[in-house]
């Protein structure tokens, strides 16, 4: 899979491949998966991507503020054949005129109160102030179907408000997965399946280690070889 990246601002990293990853690995239990789907804060459109290249019945629905990471999921579902529907605008205000089956998203969940990058951009899509964390589950819960999926990664520390609000707004915690720098070090992030109105016990699926000393663990190898993505790097005036 070709993406097109912007050369100064906010590139896609780990995080979303290991998401798609989990994604699959929670949705191989079931046989037919196919609807609308849905890809918030899309990007360079990368996730939503690979999730509808795996699943081909899925519908791709991409939600994006900036106007130069809209221009980069369009290109992308373009030249990768992939039909996309594009929502311009917030999420938080954005107005749907259908429910999905599946959202996925690599929100921006850094703490407001932690230092910022000047890139305006990459303030964007790093940083929480543009979309709080309740708000983000609370919009999602409102136009997930009955037993609707959402697929996010988040920072493990706020692990407690994650568990808080999926709470507040029926969304049951179906598995979650630590996701460790190294196996002596905390883990950072966190990989999240909750699903509407479900009553399932949740998994705790196994930590993923990423390196072990300076190399790729075997394990994040094997989802970068399931990716199987190359990035291009751009100046948008490339392509005007």
């Amino acid at each position: 899979m070709v993406l097109y990246q912007p050369m100064d601002g906010y590139c896609y990293n780990s995080d979303t491949h290991f998401l798609y990853n989990f994604v699959v690995e929670n949705l191989i239990k079931f046989k037919n998966i196919k609807g609308e789907l849905l890809d918030i804060g899309s990007g360079s459109g990368i996730l939503g991507l690979l999730v509808a290249r795996e699943y081909d019945k899925l519908n791709l629905n991409q939600c994006e503020l900036q106007n130069e990471f809209q221009f980069f999921s369009t290109k992308n579902a373009q030249t990768n054949k992939i039909n996309s529907n594009l929502y311009k605008g917030s999420y938080l205000n954005m107005e749907f005129e259908k429910k999905f089956d599946i959202c996925v998203s690599n929100p921006p969940f850094y703490h407001s109160n932690v230092i910022k990058s000047e890139n305006k951009n990459i303030k964007v899509a790093r940083y929480n102030d543009s979309m709080p964390l309740e708000d983000f589950i609370s919009k999602t819960a409102s136009i997930l179907k009955e037993n609707g999926k959402f697929f996010f990664c988040y920072d493990v520390k706020q692990i407690n408000e994650i568990l808080l609000f999926l709470s507040k707004y029926k969304l049951n915690v179906e598995s979650i997965q630590f996701v460790h720098p190294k196996a002596s070090k905390d883990a950072t992030l966190i990989l999240v399946y909750a699903r509407k109105n479900s009553k399932s016990l949740t998994k705790i699926m196994k930590p993923l280690f990423v390196f072990d000393n300076l190399e790729f663990t075997n394990e994040v190898k094997e989802i970068y070889k399931k990716s199987s993505t190359h990035s291009i790097k751009v100046d948008l005036e490339q392509f005007n």
